[in-house]
């Protein structure tokens, strides 16, 4: 789950954690005249959806951060500040009141006001919309109302009853309980908001979408689309001339979509692509070669996960799964497969965050094959395994690695099964299809100990794609977003990974930092700890 959020790209490990230092300069060449209408090409997969309420994912997130501008972005401390809000108060941590900065307006012309996020939050909370980022919207007063127990039931509301407009540059949230992170959860792209223009009628009641407003989104942001999303080819933006926040220093950028990233760096080191994100697996040992200062790392967030479908009966109990996970040798495929250029996680939250403990997974977690052989075959695992990633995102190495050591230290067959795209893996799963165990990753959506916890493990979590739920676990959330201070909410979200220690899910494998690589087009190239190209700071220069 601002990019936050589910990542399709195989990520190298957190430099801070790791002691690593940048490759070369940390914004690339500083030669060359830049050139303020450039247009930069960047790297992505297929985006699954652009609409900032059904937008899970790291390549939509990318191009929504520059057609929208958020409520609030985060410093070099993870503190939020305001951007599109000129202020954001409370007094007692519910009722939050959001003031709007005066002069912004979408790309169409038309006023940013409070009924353009009232109206895009009302239609992601309400349920029948079926929008992957619903779940944010359930700290909202009213959202239950939304979002029925039995999804055959319709909601006896269409509105949240926690949001209500002062004027039309004022609007308060009213939340279940009270949660310190509130403005914290504003920087993500659920929170974004939505022009009238998006909307059959703005006066219905449930709100309709056009149909096909997610193919040309017309957003608040520096950039606004030029034509349309060109599927599995492209995304086109340019710079949005009267844009109110910080002006970007290029004039548009190029998102090209990739199947195959092998494919995506040739391109790059033949200079008909500026930026990849990721640098493929098995480009690791030849990269600083062949880019030389044009290859950097810096932090991120991201933690990568082999997941099970709990309500398949083969994976159903939770020894099956803590024998596979002690079947893996994490050590031996970061050393491996990656270099020795990512770190083994042995927890499920990113050491950049407040509140993160090493190996919380404990036992569980430990290379031990031969006790992992033995409560496999006392506990019936199957016979044969199968591992389904996207083939859009450089996992095919560690995965074939993952299935080699489960043949070996469990007797079992295993097999990777690629998907095309990182989009049609969600959406299998969300299905429920047959995909066996599969890959996940997780890059946060704001900086919080429940943004690794909440969606992802949560009864209701918007990327509970396993089908986990344990009450306690969902209490303990609550528990810890009710709390007064960040202290008191850290031991309750601990208190909550502790069980998943016990319940394995997901297995926990690996951190990850940006290692990402430029053209010689470009400079002042640099990703945030989502994992997104900064398009406000990098330059063109031809």
């Amino acid at each position: 789950m601002q990019v936050r959020r589910l990542a399709a790209w195989a990520a190298l490990p957190l430099a801070v954690t790791l002691g690593l230092s940048a490759c070369g300069k940390s914004g690339g060449s500083d030669t060359g005249s830049t050139n303020p209408n450039g247009v930069v090409s960047v790297g992505i997969a297929e985006p699954k959806h652009l609409i900032p309420t059904n937008t899970s994912e790291t390549s939509g997130s990318q191009v929504l951060a520059a057609l929208f501008a958020p409520l609030v972005d985060f410093d070099e401390a993870n503190k939020p500040y305001e951007v599109a809000a000129q202020e954001i108060s409370t007094t007692d941590n519910k009722t939050w009141t959001i003031k709007l900065k005066d002069g912004w307006t979408f790309h169409n012309g038309e006023p940013v006001t409070a009924d353009s996020y009232i109206n895009a939050w009302n239609y992601g909370a309400y349920a029948p919309n079926a929008q992957d980022n619903n779940y944010f919207f359930d700290k909202v007063e009213g959202y239950a109302a939304l979002n029925p127990a039995d999804a055959k039931t319709t909601p006896t509301a269409t509105t949240l009853s926690g949001l209500k407009k002062v004027d039309d540059k004022t609007f308060t949230v009213t939340l279940n309980a009270p949660f310190s992170e509130f403005k914290s959860l504003l920087g993500y792209t659920a929170f974004y908001p939505l022009p009238k223009a998006a909307w059959e009628s703005d006066t219905a009641s449930p709100l309709v979408l056009k149909k096909d407003f997610e193919q040309a989104p017309v957003g608040n942001g520096p950039f606004k689309i030029k034509g349309n999303w060109n599927h599995d080819s492209g995304i086109e933006v340019e710079k949005y001339d009267a844009f109110a926040g910080t002006k970007p220093t290029i004039g548009g950028a190029n998102f090209k979509i990739y199947q195959n990233d092998a494919a995506e760096y040739a391109d790059l080191q033949a200079n008909n692509l500026d930026v990849i994100k990721q640098i493929p697996t098995d480009s690791l040992p030849t990269v600083q070669g062949d880019l030389g200062d044009r290859y950097q790392t810096s932090p991120a967030s991201t933690l990568q996960v082999l997941a099970f479908p709990t309500f398949d009966p083969r994976f159903s109990k939770a020894e099956v799964r803590k024998a596979i996970s002690m079947a893996i040798d994490r050590e031996e495929i970061v050393n491996k497969v990656f270099q020795g250029s990512q770190r083994a996680a042995y927890s499920f939250v990113s050491p950049v965050v407040a509140g993160y403990r090493d190996k919380t997974c404990g036992a569980a977690c430990e290379f031990n094959p031969t006790e992992a052989k033995q409560m496999y075959t006392a506990a019936g695992g199957p016979k044969s395994l199968n591992i389904t990633y996207n083939a859009d995102g450089g996992h095919q190495a560690w995965v074939d690695a993952t299935c080699n050591q489960l043949k070996t230290n469990l007797g079992v067959d295993c097999v990777g099964t690629p998907e095309p795209k990182f989009a049609d893996l969600l959406t299998k799963a969300k299905a429920k299809k047959d995909i066996g165990m599969f890959r996940m990753g997780w890059s946060m959506d704001y900086p919080s100990m429940e943004n690794y916890l909440g969606p992802l493990y949560s009864t209701n979590g918007s990327s509970n794609y396993y089908g986990y739920s344990n009450p306690t676990f969902d209490n303990l959330l609550k528990e810890g977003s009710a709390a007064a201070t960040q202290d008191e909410a850290i031991k309750k979200y601990q208190a909550a990974e502790d069980l998943l220690a016990q319940d394995l899910p997901v297995l926990p494998l690996r951190f990850g930092q940006n290692s990402f690589g430029h053209s010689t087009k470009v400079k002042d190239v640099s990703l945030d700890l989502f994992s997104r190209v900064d398009l406000n700071k990098i330059q063109y220069v031809g």
